[in-house]
């Protein structure tokens, strides 16, 4: 192979590809058959069988059971907008999550305390070890699971005072800005790195995806005068979301 050339079931996999997001193979067409590859594009079953493997991979066709391998119908992405911290009161987790002003959506959660991982104790600047209040959501539009995100609050900051349970007592349900200034905690920055990987098993099922589907994954930190003081990992599908951001210019 010379340089910069491509392997034969990468460039299969290309033609594929093109011809499926030209319409040439619409959705829920049958994709052509490992021995038709084979012959149209004078390759092994190998290579065929692995070109496959890259569109299914890509999210692009799924296998049925018994019938064969068909184009997926590909979703519109829809924009999921963000804006950091909203010091205005009224911030649900709902709208913490999606800063769209017209979006309106319900959400699930389930709150327990827990021993700070090492890497959620990085970020929170405290001890891997240290008590932390986990809670983890699922955000819903229309119904339909769009969005997961799990937190943790470090229990020296919030344990025994009212707002230790997110979801609970006279603050539950509001976000972490409003519910940290009750007890004189004053955010005043927050930090988003967002990133993208394959999904875990437990996250696509509860999004709706099959097992491949890439998902945008964002790391979320809010902080009071330097110190770390809620962080999250928030999870979106990537083939039927977009995340839009809305930074305000000083």
């Amino acid at each position: 192979m010379t340089f910069g050339e491509q392997p034969a079931y990468l460039r299969v996999a290309g033609d594929l590809r093109k011809k499926i997001t030209d319409g040439l193979l619409p959705p829920h067409t049958r994709l052509p058959s490992q021995a038709r590859i084979r012959q149209e594009y004078g390759v092994s079953d190998t290579v065929a069988l692995e070109a496959r493997k890259v569109l299914m991979a890509e999210g692009l066709v799924e296998g049925r059971s018994g019938s064969g391998t068909y184009v997926r119908e590909r979703p519109v992405p829809r924009r999921i907008a963000r804006s950091g911290f909203r010091p205005d009161g009224g911030a649900t987790p709902f709208r913490q999550e999606q800063a769209d002003g017209e979006a309106r959506g319900t959400w699930e959660s389930r709150s327990e305390q827990a021993e700070a991982s090492g890497s959620v104790a990085e970020r929170l600047g405290i001890k891997p070890g240290d008590r932390v209040m986990c809670t983890r959501y699922v955000f819903r539009d229309g119904g339909e699971a769009m969005m997961l995100s799990t937190s943790w609050e470090p229990l020296d900051v919030t344990g025994r005072t009212p707002v230790m349970l997110p979801e609970e007592g006279p603050l539950g349900g509001m976000g972490v800005v409003e519910r940290m200034a009750a007890i004189d905690v004053v955010v005043d920055n927050v930090t988003e790195e967002v990133g993208a990987r394959p999904g875990l098993a437990d996250e696509l099922l509860a999004l709706g995806g099959v097992p491949g589907h890439v998902v945008l994954d964002i790391q979320r930190t809010f902080y009071a005068s330097g110190r770390a003081v809620e962080t999250a990992d928030v999870v979106v599908p990537a083939d039927r979301y977009r995340v839009a951001y809305h930074l305000p210019v000083k």
